[in-house]
């Protein structure tokens, strides 16, 4: 039998862990595109703006962003990967055909609460990795992989049975 007869085969009798397959594909891409664009931002484009203090505000001193450079690096990546996960999610890996408006609603809540956490928890080992002089790319690239794919473990049942449904045809 020929692999990608196989490969249908398995997607034909196995369609739920077919979508978390791809789901989980979905996730490597995007942190990778996330990851990539946050060392640009950070390492280059916003160089200069890495030691520049961001102003005291209580919701980012609660989440550990000091630096501007890290914020507007970390705002642009995952900006970029969350969009990029949502299309793929939508179009690749669940094939919703639910209202748009609906289901982009429901999917910036929940990127908005996955940035808030991940914001929290990434302060805290940018704070750890500062005080340790651990921050190097290599290190960025470890915990942000990390860091981002927390939330993955809540990510998949809400945008599978929430966000990315199928509706049912006649």
């Amino acid at each position: 039998m020929k692999k990608s007869k196989r490969l249908d085969n398995f997607k034909k009798k196995h369609k739920e862990l077919w979508k978390f397959i791809k789901f989980n594909i979905t996730v490597i891409v995007t942190s990778a595109l996330d990851i990539v664009t946050y060392l640009i931002c950070l390492y280059f484009i916003f160089k200069s703006l890495n030691s520049a203090p961001l102003p005291d505000n209580a919701l980012l001193s609660f989440l550990g962003i000091r630096y501007k450079g890290y914020l507007i690096s970390y705002l642009i990546s995952t900006t970029a990967g969350y969009v990029a996960a949502y299309l793929m999610n939508r179009k690749l890996t669940f094939h919703s055909n639910i209202n748009p408006a609906y289901s982009s609603s429901l999917y910036f809540l929940l990127a908005l609460f996955n940035i808030l956490v991940s914001s929290w928890i990434g302060g805290a080992f940018g704070s750890f990795m500062t005080a340790h002089s651990l921050s190097n790319p290599f290190t960025e690239i470890i915990s942000k992989f990390i860091i981002i794919n927390i939330p993955t473990i809540w990510t998949y049942p809400i945008e599978r049975y929430l966000i990315h449904r199928v509706k049912k045809t006649k």
